[in-house]
């Protein structure tokens, strides 16, 4: 299998986006992403990768430049990065790259479990340190989470294995890369929508107040039912990676 960024083989971009996700149908809802997620893609292409394995696309990386320093970690995580993509773009001047925020890891649904995400995460440490990157961060989406949708998040990526190595399989991914868990975005993703746009997304009723569970939320979805509507707020836990430290395998 070989690993490309766009910028190397932007004729590989339709394989990029070929790759399906599983994600629930609400969470392609956030309208910060709808609107600047693609964009992204073209506009920083040499953070894009891709990786192939004969001519089929099995695993793709997104990621942005991002503007925060690791001890100031924007509480709106995901989208505050897309959202500062956005603005870059719009500006139209040459992105800093010495921190990076990833925005997505995708492995193709029948190659998970094949131990893809680790070297391609390796492989994205490697190359943005090359592009002059030092602070490499990620608003993760632990793995499990939807599990256990009112656990606190923070109670729930604190949680450690016997080797203290972090209990959920995705922030343990990168553990062993050297990342580090530094902070919660309490705000990462917000989804907004009327109580007919959730039922279609969701397939429930939606016709109770308060805190709502829906099939892949990390967290309830809040229901208003006199405003007639409802809002999905979901957590993420910020992760940092020093690439001036080189690749920590433990």
């Amino acid at each position: 299998m070989e690993t490309h960024s766009l910028a190397e083989r932007p004729d590989l971009v339709d394989a990029f986006w070929s790759i399906e996700g599983d994600w629930p149908r609400f969470m392609l809802q956030d309208p910060t992403s709808e609107r600047a997620y693609e964009a992204a893609v073209a506009g920083f292409p040499q953070l894009h990768l891709i990786v192939m394995d004969g001519e089929r696309a099995v695993a793709r990386l997104h990621a942005v430049p991002f503007g925060h320093a690791v001890d100031a970690l924007p509480e709106r995580g995901w989208d505050a990065a897309m959202q500062e993509a956005e603005w870059l773009l719009a500006k139209g001047e040459p992105p800093d790259l010495s921190t990076i925020s990833l925005i997505e890891a995708r492995v193709a649904v029948d190659r998970r479990g094949h131990g893809l995400s680790g070297p391609l995460l390796a492989e994205a440490r490697r190359r943005y340190a090359e592009l002059g990157c030092r602070d490499l961060v990620a608003p993760v989406r632990p793995t499990r989470k939807s599990a256990e949708p009112r656990t606190p998040a923070w109670e729930y990526a604190q949680r450690v294995g016997d080797d203290g190595l972090p209990a959920d399989p995705w922030l343990r991914v990168h553990a062993r890369l050297g990342g580090r868990i530094v902070a919660l975005a309490p705000a990462s993703m917000t989804i907004p929508g009327s109580l007919d746009q959730w039922r279609e997304w969701t397939g429930l009723p939606f016709d109770t107040d308060g805190a709502v569970e829906v099939p892949g939320g990390l967290t309830p979805v809040h229901v208003d039912l006199a405003g007639d509507h409802a809002v999905y707020v979901e957590a993420n836990v910020w992760v940092h990676h020093d690439l001036r430290a080189g690749t920590t395998t433990r």
